[in-house]
């Protein structure tokens, strides 16, 4: 029996699509261990500014005065948590400032700012809170969700971001003007190249049907061990291999959630060595743990594609409209990926954060990728990272 994720699978329909699953023509077999690596990218997109609405109130520049944050994306990850929790709508979100070491919280309430100080992060002033973003994000989900299409706050400038690909018609990319038109000055327009589809590979490649994906992370529950992956990966295949020969096998499909989510498991059932690790295509990287991601955060992506490359977290909650269906909650980021990272592991350090879901793009030009944030996917499934 398949393990059930939280919308249960779901057929793909019309729309934006993630990064395109890549058909198996070269084989791509490594010997020995098979380790963990970055999720599929699904759909990528550039951006471009092509209409920007006006910021509202400008927000004082924040101060650094408090003692500076441990460089832990954990500890820093907690304490987002942890202000996102207590000043709940109050606040429009969060981001770390490399730069100065320190996280950002937003705040629309002056009397909010001791707490946040006294918590060890900074507080900013801005003008709207985290639930009139909410409501402009509602409203852009009734009216201007097309395929090609991705939206999420941006909490540096206190506005939610709609990016639109080139696949997006005149006519389309009219009534998303008209929707942020309505918008107050809340939502701003970006054009972005390339068009939004899923990746299938990653990490160490697996292999389904004729497709390639990338493994994400080794997981456990009790004496039993699976591998996670991308959902859109997961609805291709039942039994996922190694090889493309389809000789070795890793394991058979317990639950898989695409769109709405974009994660999958997979439970061992070959003699393959599954250890707790991220293959860097020149070395290994120990995965301790899980968390949340952050904006701001520097993180690496590793895919059976383009191997590992690196950028920055620039939103969270990111709705993405593929070509497939729309999928919610995602990690945006500045990393590149291609065909074939589809499923591959997102990580900081020691740290598992998200599986590849796609973008547009590629690792020449550079391109935007979105990710599924793993801490869901555990929590679904009842699995840990070890």
């Amino acid at each position: 029996m398949e393990l059930s994720g939280r919308h249960g699978p779901v057929q793909s329909r019309a729309g934006l699509t993630p990064y395109r699953e890549v058909p198996v023509r070269t084989p791509h077999r490594r010997t020995g261990l098979i380790v963990t690596a970055t999720a599929l990218l699904a759909g990528s997109l550039f951006a471009a500014p092509i209409a920007q609405a006006a910021d509202g109130p400008a927000a004082p520049t924040p101060t650094f005065t408090a003692k500076p944050l441990t460089p832990d994306p954990v500890v820093i990850a907690n304490l987002a948590a942890t202000m996102e929790k207590q000043l709940g709508g109050r606040s429009a979100g969060s981001y770390f400032d490399q730069g100065a070491g320190r996280l950002v919280v937003t705040i629309t309430d002056q009397a909010d700012a001791p707490s946040v100080t006294a918590a060890g992060a900074v507080p900013r002033l801005v003008a709207r809170s985290g639930v009139q973003l909410a409501q402009a994000m509602d409203a852009l989900d009734r009216t201007a969700a097309v395929a090609g299409t991705s939206w999420a706050v941006d909490p540096t400038t206190n506005q939610v971001v709609v990016w639109a690909d080139n696949t997006v018609s005149a006519d389309a990319l009219a009534k998303v003007q008209a929707a942020v038109g309505q918008s107050a000055g809340a939502v701003r327009l970006e054009r972005e190249n390339g068009a939004l589809s899923p990746f299938i590979a990653g990490g160490d490649a697996i292999y389904g049907s004729s497709y390639r994906c990338s493994l994400g992370f080794n997981v456990v529950s009790g004496s039993t061990y699976y591998f996670l992956t991308a959902g859109h990966c997961g609805n291709l295949a039942t039994t996922w291999y190694s090889n493309s020969s389809h000789t070795t096998v890793l394991g058979t499909r317990a639950g898989t959630s695409f769109p709405g989510n974009d994660y999958a498991i997979i439970r061992y059932t070959g003699s393959t060595a599954h250890p707790g690790t991220v293959d860097t295509y020149g070395g290994t990287q120990e995965i301790t743990t899980a968390a949340n991601a952050f904006v701001g955060e520097a993180v690496s992506r590793s895919g059976s594609t383009t191997h590992v490359h690196t950028g920055t977290v620039t939103a969270l909650n990111a709705t993405v409209n593929y070509a497939e269906g729309q999928v919610r909650q995602m990690i945006r980021t500045t990393v590149c990926a291609e065909g074939g990272d589809s499923g591959g592991s997102l990580y900081a350090g020691t740290v598992a954060l998200g599986l590849t879901s796609g973008g547009s793009g590629n690792c020449s030009s550079g391109g935007t990728t979105f990710f599924q944030p793993v801490t869901e996917a555990l929590s679904v499934y009842g699995v840990n990272i070890f």
